[in-house]
């Protein structure tokens, strides 16, 4: 997977993927925990971060799905009802469906999720 391809990517929303790059520093949540991924928003600009040690292509692609529908929903000033009760399982769950629907993520298929849930 190219993460080239998702550099300055309009997303519905009104949001703007920068750009996905990989970590090779080990990154860790609030809670202290290993994480796989960290994204920064800033304004509606969406940029994250995937752990070296996401190396599997189906768990890079899941966890795109995941940091876009999570980011957008928490930027938007109003989120989709369909979103609003989600919790950081549920996200996951969303992304993993994600991914069997659309296949691995692209800026395309990053858009139909996202319009699947209403932005």
């Amino acid at each position: 997977m190219s993460l080239e391809a998702f550099e300055f990517q309009p997303l519905r929303g009104g949001f703007l993927l920068i750009k996905i790059v990989i970590n090779a520093e080990p990154m860790h949540d609030a809670m202290g925990r290993v994480a796989l991924a960290r994204t920064t928003i800033i304004r509606r600009n969406i940029t994250i971060e995937l752990a070296a040690s996401t190396s599997d292509a189906d768990e890079i692609s899941i966890s795109i799905y995941h940091e876009v529908l999570e980011s957008a929903t928490v930027a938007a000033l109003s989120p989709p009802a369909a979103v609003c009760e989600l919790n950081e399982a549920g996200f996951e769950v969303a992304a993993k469906e994600a991914h069997a629907l659309h296949g691995a993520a692209t800026p395309e298929t990053l858009n139909r999720m996202l319009e699947s849930f209403g932005f």
